[in-house]
């Protein structure tokens, strides 16, 4: 068929699988940490208290990417997505353009992807409670994500309704209180990051938390004192050290380059993650380009079995 596809989100959830989004992004996470795939840092255009745009390309694959994606933590009140944009596959040796996918279902899949693997990666052997705090997009689909891997999670959210909502309609467990979610063996904050979930001294001994939702300045799941104690990993240096939860532990002078490890260079096998069951092991993730590009490419493998609506430029 001639004409560019278009993915709305119900197709790229057609088009992807929890597992193939997992594996996809564990493929980008090693890719990007030999240099075999490359991006820039994410450029935010700022609105606040609004919101942001944000403009994020990635190479790496045979294909270019660049996301447009929006952040607006108050849409929802409004009747509206927190995130909306569009995701542009290119072919990288033509510039063909190939494909166009609704952002906000690309990010939940490799936001999900991200922290779920970040939690397999990092936790202490043994861990047998998991718990998803925040039930909007891509809490939710984090949450599914776990399930499809065969770990049942408890999920928590200020929201009773959205909450008890995402437990029955995916099979969760429902948390008796934010303390039993926040306090499980494997913890996956997926909130606006508008208030500390772990305040100084929360976290437990031997305790993992993917830390996902402050993703940009001024926003943080935990205290500055509890990154202090712990052992820290992002995504990426260079995002999270400025607009991450680790920024404001830079600030304060608590974080420097040399605490803190990237995922993908665990992943290669470059260097140690987790180094005692007593470890406190914090992922902060700020959602990387070539984690798009990795959902991106196994949605666009699928396209010839989808019916997709098409345009000609």
């Amino acid at each position: 068929m001639s004409g560019v596809p278009f993915f709305s989100g119900e197709a790229v959830e057609q088009a992807v699988t929890p597992h193939e989004a997992y594996d996809a992004v564990r493929e980008a996470f090693v890719h990007y940490a030999r240099g075999e795939w490359v991006m820039q840092p994410k450029l935010y255009v700022t609105n606040y208290p609004a919101g942001d745009f944000r403009a994020m390309p990635a190479l790496g694959g045979g294909h270019a990417l660049l996301k447009w994606v929006t952040s607006f933590p108050g849409n929802p009140a409004r009747g509206l997505p927190t995130v909306t944009g569009l995701v542009l596959l290119s072919d990288a040796e033509t510039g063909r353009l190939e494909a166009v996918l609704d952002a906000a279902a690309v990010t939940a899949l490799r936001t999900a992807a991200a922290g779920v693997l970040a939690a397999d990666t990092l936790c202490r052997a043994g861990a047998s409670t998991y718990a998803v705090i925040g039930c909007g997009v891509n809490g939710a689909e984090t949450a599914r994500m776990l399930l499809a891997r065969g770990v049942v999670p408890l999920v928590w959210d200020v929201d009773d309704a959205r909450r008890e909502a995402i437990a029955e309609r995916l099979g969760a467990r429902d948390a008796g209180s934010a303390e039993e979610a926040l306090g499980a063996d494997v913890v996956i904050t997926v909130t606006p990051g508008a208030s500390v979930l772990y305040p100084r001294g929360s976290l437990a001994s031997g305790q993992h938390v993917s830390l996902m939702g402050a993703d940009g300045p001024g926003k943080a799941e935990v205290a500055v004192e509890e990154l202090g104690r712990s052992h820290l990993f992002c995504d990426d240096w260079e995002q999270a050290s400025h607009g991450g939860e680790l920024a404001a532990g830079v600030g304060a002078g608590v974080v420097t380059r040399d605490r803190v490890t990237e995922l993908g260079r665990v992943l290669a096998g470059d260097t140690e993650g987790r180094r005692s069951a007593e470890d406190v092991t914090l992922f902060d993730s700020t959602g990387l380009a070539i984690q798009d590009l990795a959902i991106a490419r196994v949605a666009v493998a699928s396209a010839e079995t989808l019916d997709l609506p098409r345009f000609v430029l």
